[in-house]
């Protein structure tokens, strides 16, 4: 009976073709979405599942409170986890590592031997600990991991690292000379070589350099037991097996007290430590600028809503077509029933036809999500893979979906075909009954919210990246060349590069600084003023330039001045200071005019530090524009070690430009290669993941409204098909075509039109809620909705009018000729 049921199920298939495909297109559709999505689920889940330890490794993290702020960051001070090993037994090893915060990438040199110098730049650098690779788990290619950093002034590469170096030759025992604005100029040898697993990690390195042998080392050794201020290393605990964490959290507050009191009551505020387990570091919210950028729980369940959602209106589609097409089958059923066919074995039988459509869908849905699992990595920036012997478990579970997929799907269709009365479908008297209409129609209205909630959605994201690409950030961002400043030979040579340049036509200005706006600033100093103290202090991140760094942004005075040549030698001798806005106001100055010429005070090392506020700026973006503008100043860097230059070229023929530039880079430093990037650019790299989730959106959107309109398409087929006699007759009597296609498409606009209705105040719930997380934002227009509404009611009406104008055009004889 099986065989005869599978036969019959195929054959139902193969005749209704069109329906058919409709229904496999659309579910496979659906499921392509899932498996992407799931794998994206799976890789954001992930991460640092793969080091041996996992379960016990935890990062430590600080919560800071005073000044006027509050901070909730995973860096510590340099002797935190040394310490804490001391003092608490549960506590097997610690490590630290540190980002090489002053730059975002170091040149790497190696002296091939003949006189020849190779040198590039790379990113992804750390400082780490000796206990680095006993803690973590890291494949060797060469060296061992145990001692590997053990010495100072040793590095680990990875082994693509060591190839662009080497070549195919052996890396180990090699040196190179590696230059950091962090880190200062060193030779390092090569003791151990990585390759890096297909397994996502927070640490994303690409090199690691010894904790000792450079200028952190000598960082550490000033710092000293002070487990107050320094705070940028990041730290890992290694708990011993059965450790009770949330005893030893417990134990942190007293801990801090008594090593750390002392010093955070000199600086005026507080902080407490806690713990973050390993495998949650990377979904970790509330913890900002962590080791790389984390990701987002919101943006994973906004993922899996909409593959849920894509699936949900494939079956709906399924649904929807297999009840329209009762009538044909209720013949079927009638003559079955009479044949003594018990209503379990129709159950079964049309529960078998989903089922082995949506089996068929699968494969479809595995080959679809091979082929686009490239494009998929381009826009999600993942390298995630789908293979059918490492992914045999999620194949299994998507297989066991595709089945349940089937059976709710023809859930309905099912238990509505079977329970026809064999009497009445023979005798001709069956139709399609109100409830099954009704249940049709609030189906399509569900899948119209559905898609209609994604328009709007992927419209405001758009909206907002348009924003975040156009804002006002306070200073000149276009044209903007940052050229970085790694070795002490670039540094040096700074002076008379810009003088260089300056004469060029070309050139509007040069400027200089240890940092530039959008990326990490790691400096700040705690100011007060005259009859203050410490205590009373304000956090204000601070900024190193030369005296051209601010003209050369286009950021003007608010009051007082600017740093020139002119006043260099006073402005170095008064420790002269220019502060924005935010920090006039935290500061207590009732405006800026007030501000100038006032006395500052910071106190380091039992040490008090004067300084004079020489200018006040407007307030400019600094930071992202998820985060509000705060207190910020500059200083002129004395002596001027510089990290970076910043040439602002004149509008005209920008890559003649950028060519003379390397031109002149090389005539002064013939040894290092010339590199740059722009200043607009690497800060719109702050809204990468708001980028990628804009992608995703946007095409899972066209996805969920394709599935949709094909839904729709076979209704209307359907309609058609159904009406084709009364459409006939009123052609005969005389109805016009444009009359017909209105009747045939009124109702279903009606549906979309309702849709609409439903879906625009969801929508602008969900998106208003995710706008918040942007301190600056654009808002939700009433166009908005008034463009998603046309465009969906357009999309369906060409949906539908293929097949109206199809009816409607057709020969009435034809169509009244036969019963």
């Amino acid at each position: 009976m099986f065989k005869t049921y599978l036969k019959t199920a195929w054959r139902n298939v193969m005749k209704s073709k069109m329906f058919s495909l409709i229904n496999i297109v659309g579910l496979s559709v659906g499921l392509t979405c899932c498996i992407l999505i799931t794998l994206y689920i799976l890789n954001e889940t992930s991460y640092d599942a793969h080091h041996k330890n996992a379960g016990n490794i935890y990062q430590v993290g600080s919560e800071f409170t005073g000044l006027g702020n509050f901070k909730k960051l995973p860096n510590t001070p340099a002797a935190l986890g040394e310490t804490m090993q001391h003092v608490f037994p549960e506590i097997e090893q610690t490590t630290r590592i540190a980002r090489l915060y002053s730059e975002d990438k170091t040149l790497l040199q190696y002296n091939e031997g003949n006189g020849a110098v190779k040198s590039f730049y790379e990113t992804k650098g750390f400082l780490a600990d000796s206990t680095f690779f006993r803690m973590f788990s890291y494949n060797f290619a060469e060296g061992d991991p145990q001692s590997a950093l053990n010495n100072p002034n040793t590095v680990v590469l990875s082994d693509d690292v060591a190839k662009k170096i080497f070549g195919s030759q052996p890396a180990l025992h090699k040196v190179i000379h590696i230059s950091s604005s962090t880190n200062g100029d060193h030779d390092f040898l090569v003791t151990g070589v990585f390759r890096p697993v297909n397994k996502p990690s927070h640490i994303d390195g690409r090199f690691f350099m010894s904790m000792m042998g450079g200028n952190m080392e000598q960082a550490i050794n000033r710092q000293g037991a002070n487990l107050a201020t320094n705070n940028y290393f990041f730290t890992y605990l290694q708990l011993k097996p059965g450790a009770n964490v949330a005893n030893l959290v417990a134990k942190f507050p007293a801990f801090i007290d008594k090593y750390a009191g002392k010093d955070l009551k000199a600086v005026g505020f507080s902080k407490k430590q806690f713990l973050v387990p390993l495998r949650q570091i990377h979904l970790t919210e509330d913890v900002k600028n962590n080791v790389t950028p984390g990701g987002s729980v919101t943006y994973l369940y906004i993922l899996g809503s909409i593959a849920l959602f894509i699936l949900l209106i494939a079956c709906i589609n399924f649904m929807n077509l297999a009840t329209a097409q009762s009538a044909k089958r209720s013949a079927e059923v009638g003559i079955r029933k009479v044949l003594g066919a018990e209503k379990k074995w129709l159950v079964m039988q049309f529960l078998g036809e989903a089922v082995l459509m949506s089996l068929f869908a699968l494969l479809l849905a595995f080959a679809f999500a091979r082929l686009l699992l490239p494009l998929f990595n381009v826009v999600s920036g993942k390298q995630l893979t789908l293979s059918f012997t490492e992914n045999i478990g999620l194949i299994a579970v998507f297989a066991a979906l595709a089945v349940i997929t089937g059976l709710i799907a023809g859930s309905y269709p099912a238990f509505y075909l079977s329970s026809f009365n064999p009497a009445k479908v023979l005798k001709g008297k069956f139709s399609n009954s109100l409830s099954a209409i009704t249940l049709r129609r609030a189906l399509v209205v569900f899948q119209f919210i559905i898609s209609v909630v994604l328009i709007i959605a992927s419209v405001v994201i758009n909206a907002q990246m348009k924003f975040l690409r156009s804002a006002d950030l306070g200073f000149e961002q276009n044209r903007q060349i940052v050229i970085p400043l790694r070795s002490g030979h670039a540094k040096e040579m700074y002076g008379a590069l810009k003088d260089a340049l300056l004469s060029r036509s070309y050139i509007s200005n040069v400027g200089a600084s240890l940092y530039y706006p959008g990326i990490s600033n790691a400096a700040d100093n705690i100011f007060f003023k005259d009859g203050e103290s410490m205590q009373q202090g304000k956090d204000v991140k601070m900024n190193y330039i030369d005296t051209r760094f601010l003209q050369t942004l286009g950021i003007k005075p608010l009051a007082g001045r600017l740093f020139s040549d002119d006043y260099y030698a006073q402005d170095t001798t008064i420790a002269a200071v220019v502060l924005n806005e935010s920090a006039i106001k935290a500061l207590g100055f009732a405006n800026a005019q007030q501000a100038i010429n006032q006395k500052l005070h910071f106190t380091f090392d039992d040490s008090m530090y004067n300084f004079n506020i020489a200018g006040v700026v407007k307030d400019f973006h600094y930071e992202d524009l998820h985060l509000p503008i705060g207190p910020f100043g500059f200083m002129l860097n004395v002596p001027p070690q510089f990290n970076y230059a910043i040439v602002h070229i004149k509008p005209g023929d920008m890559a003649a430009a950028l060519q003379a530039v390397q031109n002149t880079w090389h005539t002064l430093n013939a040894t290092e290669p010339f590199d740059y990037s722009f200043l607009d650019k690497d800060f719109q790299e702050n809204y990468d993941a708001e980028n990628k989730l804009s992608a995703i959106v946007g095409d899972f959107t066209i996805l969920a409204i394709l599935i949709s309109c094909l839904g729709l398409f076979g209704l209307a087929t359907f309609s058609a098909e159904q009406r084709i006699k009364e459409i006939g007759v009123r052609k005969v009597l005389g109805a016009s075509v444009t009359s017909i296609v209105a009747l045939l498409s009124k109702d279903f606009l009606k549906l979309v039109g309702i849709a609409v209705i439903i879906a625009s105040p969801l929508a602008w719930l969900i998106m208003s809620k995710w706008l918040q997380s942007f301190t600056y934002r654009t808002h939700i227009s009433w166009m908005v909705f008034l463009i998603t509404t046309l465009a969906a009611l357009l999309m369906a009406l060409l949906t539908i009018s293929f097949q109206a104008i199809r009816a409607a055009v057709a020969n009435p004889v034809k169509s009244l000729r036969t019963e």
